[in-house]
């Protein structure tokens, strides 16, 4: 997509490095509230394996993930985000366990609680609920992917 698809405010959104519960709270004015929908473990697709970057018979193996499907709240009554955080299983080790055990907080003060940015890869697409940026996390190590879709309400 070019930045000529969507307004130039929504496309520095989507394309913003480093925390974005940290952008999200400075727009709203207030902390960010967390609203889980799914939380438990998964299948990993075919086509989530080759994102994280999978490859000859990991493709052809089943792999499990830890899944975690929020809701994004800014200062609304209605979610600004939908957002999926997709971690297999073989990325939660050590300090990574933790990422397991969010509950409500917002994941950004976990991932960059001691740094700025992270190394990553990301897609961005239009979906039926919006405009969805995919990135691929290098978070110690660790390869994840998170997809957050900005819904309308987080454009008024």
């Amino acid at each position: 997509m070019t930045q000529h698809s969507f307004s130039p405010t929504l496309y520095t959104w989507l394309t913003a490095d480093g925390s974005l519960t940290t952008l999200l709270e400075a727009k709203a004015g207030q902390s960010l509230q967390v609203k889980r929908t799914f939380e438990g473990y998964r299948p990993l697709s075919l086509s989530q394996k080759k994102q994280l970057g999978m490859t000859g018979y990991q493709l052809n193996r089943p792999l499990m993930a830890w899944v975690r499907e929020v809701q994004l709240y800014g200062n609304s009554p209605n979610a600004w985000i939908l957002a999926q955080s997709v971690f297999p299983i073989t990325c939660l080790q050590g300090n990574a366990k933790r990422l397991q055990q969010l509950k409500d907080t917002p994941i950004g003060y976990v991932l960059f609680d001691r740094q700025p940015s992270l190394p990553n890869q990301r897609s961005i697409e239009q979906t039926e609920q919006g405009w969805r940026r995919q990135t691929v996390y290098d978070w110690y190590g660790r390869i994840f992917m998170i997809s957050e879709t900005f819904l309308p309400e987080f454009l008024k």
